[in-house]
């Protein structure tokens, strides 16, 4: 395989990805404001981006595995297609209970998006510079993060309803771009191995069926839950503990958290899969939980700043790291099985993190609720360490 990253591929995938988050994060600001008009409290407006989460997260483990028996580029069309749909009936719903029921839906969907993206582009990148490609195709998403909210509250200046259409066109878009990529499948059967593809179809299906789900790697990737327990308090809460620092733009934290990411994956992404992917995973777990402590005792801007970039750089490398090191441990058949697994810890700690935060804060203060997200992602390290040493992953 070439050693070559930046193929028409890569940027193919790269365009998908960016579309998709550009899509979405439309979509998560504005809900909450139209449960409001629809008559929902602030408390339920809430639910919708929590639906969506947990719904991806219980799911995810199992839509992981669809892309790696039909393959996952078929996967990428027809979740965008699917995704279309349901945009096109968010515009038309008369209640909020229907959007929440709807969202339930869309965030199992969302999953096998996620799931069957990230394993195409592991296929497609050079296994010698995984970590770094993994690391710079997801600045695809923090890009789209980056613009998608302002643009997606111009557009819903002209109602809701045109907000929808737009981004049910962007879903097409997605599909269209994911009919352009090669199929997947012919190649995937190709590294079947021969003992497998012998066995009679009645083992086959029983095999199958218990190999729905990679534990393995669900387990492993609690760690990452962790850190992610922080990362959804900072998208919910940051901007309010900025309020009562009297710190504006309040949004300067995501946008300090955005760069520490940019900035740690352009400079370091190489040093990923030179120095080895669990040599850089470790340290870069210990860099988060400084952020977010120093984030309890931030008294002014520039403690603020200097916490958002930490969290960003450690985070920003880190994830990627630990998928390169994932990806070196799993079948190349069982890709989608895995980021399946990776994206249920991922969410599930964003959900908990983003609903349980509210609580301490409100009883405890931002402060102590910042205290608790770091104490958490101490945690990360030595139950990485653990899992690992359990679970027979390194060799």
């Amino acid at each position: 395989m070439s050693d070559r990253l930046f193929t028409a591929r890569f940027f193919t995938m790269f365009g998908f990805s960016f579309t998709v988050f550009l899509s979405v994060f439309q979509l998560l600001p504005a809900a909450p404001y139209h449960i409001l008009d629809l008559g929902g409290s602030a408390s339920v407006s809430g639910l919708f981006l929590g639906f969506l989460t947990y719904a991806s997260a219980f799911s995810a483990p199992l839509t992981g595995t669809v892309g790696d028996r039909h393959g996952q580029r078929r996967v990428l069309i027809v979740v965008s297609l699917v995704l279309a749909a349901f945009s096109l009936v968010y515009a038309f719903l008369p209640g909020y209970g229907w959007m929440l029921g709807l969202v339930v839906a869309h965030g199992v969907f969302w999953s096998a998006l996620l799931s069957a993206s990230g394993a195409y582009m592991t296929s497609i990148i050079p296994p010698g510079r995984r970590g770094e490609g993994l690391g710079y195709w997801g600045l695809a998403s923090v890009a789209a993060i980056g613009v998608a909210p302002p643009f997606g509250f111009w557009i819903y200046q002209f109602g809701w309803t045109a907000l929808c259409l737009e981004v049910a066109a962007l879903n097409l878009v997605m599909g269209f771009i994911a009919w352009r990529l090669p199929d997947d499948r012919a190649s995937d059967a190709k590294r079947l191995p021969e003992s497998f593809s012998s066995k009679p179809a009645r083992k086959r299906l029983r095999e199958s069926f218990r190999g729905l789900i990679e534990w393995r790697v669900l387990a492993l990737s609690v760690a990452i839950g962790l850190v992610s327990f922080g990362y959804g308090s900072l998208t919910s809460f940051s901007a309010m503990f900025a309020d009562e620092l009297a710190i504006a733009p309040r949004s300067l934290f995501l946008t300090a958290m955005a760069g520490g990411i940019l900035v740690s994956r352009l400079a370091a992404g190489r040093l990923l899969d030179r120095l080895g992917h669990r040599r850089m995973l470790l340290p870069c777990m210990v860099v988060p939980p400084i952020g977010l402590g120093l984030l309890a005792l931030a008294d002014g801007w520039a403690t603020f700043v200097s916490a958002a970039v930490l969290f960003g750089a450690g985070f920003g490398l880190m994830f990627p790291a630990h998928t390169a090191y994932v990806m070196t441990h799993v079948s190349s058949t069982r890709r989608g099985a895995a980021f399946g697994a990776m994206l249920a810890a991922f969410d599930t700690g964003i959900g908990t993190g983003s609903s349980a935060l509210g609580w301490i804060i409100g009883r405890f203060g931002f402060r102590a609720a910042f205290a608790a997200t770091a104490v958490l992602a101490a945690l990360a390290l030595p139950t990485f360490l653990l899992a690992e040493d359990k679970l027979g992953f390194r060799r």
